[in-house]
């Protein structure tokens, strides 16, 4: 009886893993531009529901067998620091399978260099970014504040020069490092921000709205006051002329009873 070979199961999750154990960031800076950029692209697109924003997500170009991984060098994936994805479901993901995409590749990609970054190591990213279709790719060195950009041309990434100044043509966002960091500036100026910047502006916004009602309310007890004076001094002047009115009536009196004794008050007066 021959016994056919069977091939073992392997899950899938052991083919494309969704992490190498490694950090975010190696240090707070890389760590806080990162978030920054995640943070800033991922709020800037937050009611497009087709566009996908990820920080240190795995990313696999093609599906492969177990056998064609096997024999790989090394793995063909890449985690880029931050990707951005249009015309996908904004959703959670394990990991972004580009097959299961409708083979859509991350359209924009930022690398944020850190200290055990070799060249060697910057190259084989910007060979992966280029082979497999990204269209624009940027890495930022915080050491030395140098910011360098790549767009593709056909079947190449060329070099953007100047990047000062520069807008994505797809974020719709312009570059900008005068300050000493990396800054993304709106259309509308306004700065992309960490997360610590987000809840900032939220809590500068709530007690913007907070004084404006205490203004509000404070103008309105303002006019009330004015209202109530208005009355109370309506008020006084409608009793001094009662009092006034009360004394013509004792006056009043005061002379019928003298008359009644058969004395003129007219001639009291002289």
């Amino acid at each position: 009886m021959v016994h056919k070979k069977e091939t073992p199961f392997i899950e899938e999750d052991s083919l494309y893993p969704e992490s190498d154990g490694q950090p975010v960031g190696e240090n707070t800076i890389q760590f806080r531009l990162i978030m920054m950029l995640q943070g800033g692209l991922d709020a800037l697109f937050k009611d497009i529901p087709d566009v996908f924003v990820a920080g240190d997500l795995f990313w696999y170009p093609v599906q492969l067998s177990s056998e064609e991984i096997e024999n790989q060098e090394e793995p063909s994936r890449q985690a880029p620091d931050v990707m951005v994805v249009f015309g996908v479901e904004k959703k959670d993901r394990p990991s972004y399978m580009q097959w299961e995409e409708n083979n859509i590749a991350p359209q924009v990609v930022f690398e944020i260099v850190s200290p055990s970054n070799s060249k060697e190591a910057m190259t084989k990213k910007f060979e992966f970014y280029q082979t497999h279709g990204v269209e624009e790719y940027y890495a930022y060195n915080p050491k030395g504040n140098r910011l360098e950009g790549w767009l593709r041309r056909g079947e190449v990434l060329e070099k953007i020069t100047p990047m000062e100044g520069w807008k994505s043509p797809r974020l719709g966002v312009s570059f900008t490092t005068v300050s000493g960091e990396l800054r993304l500036l709106t259309a509308n100026g306004e700065r992309l921000g960490t997360y610590l910047d987000v809840v900032k502006d939220r809590d500068l916004q709530r007690l913007e709205t907070e004084r404006q009602r205490l203004e509000t309310e404070r103008e309105r007890l303002d006019k009330e006051l004015e209202r109530q004076r208005a009355n109370d001094a309506e008020l006084e002047c409608d009793r001094q002329q009662q009092r006034a009115n009360d004394a013509e009536e004792v006056i009043e009196h005061l002379r019928e009873r003298l008359q009644q004794l058969g004395i003129d008050p007219d001639e009291l007066r002289s």
